[in-house]
């Protein structure tokens, strides 16, 4: 399984009023995924500062599933989301490691 970020930018009301978006539609996207792409693990969900407003952690079987997934959030959610490719640290570091053929350690 691969882990994935997922970078969502909401749809607000305008700024000059009050209103947070409605629940419903983020319920729809949600049950719309675990239909679509059972196999996506989610791992955790923080809502962000900075130009997105959500930043979703998951594992999926391949680029496809997470792409799928993506698209789900951008057409139902009406959103602009990012989905980025992700390995922990300490895994990285053994990948270049081995890339460059540096002994390890």
């Amino acid at each position: 399984m691969a882990t994935c970020i997922l970078l969502t930018q909401l749809a607000h009301a305008a700024p000059e009023t009050d209103e947070t978006p409605p629940a419903e539609p983020e319920r729809r996207v949600v049950d719309r995924i675990r239909a679509a792409c059972p196999e996506v693990e989610w791992a955790g969900s923080r809502a962000v500062l900075g130009p997105y407003d959500r930043l979703d952690v998951f594992r999926a079987s391949d680029g496809g599933t997470a792409i799928e997934g993506a698209t789900i959030v951008r057409r139902l959610g009406h959103a602009r989301a990012e989905v980025w490719g992700a390995t922990e640290w300490l895994r990285s570091k053994e990948l270049a490691r081995d890339a460059l053929g540096a002994p390890g350690g």
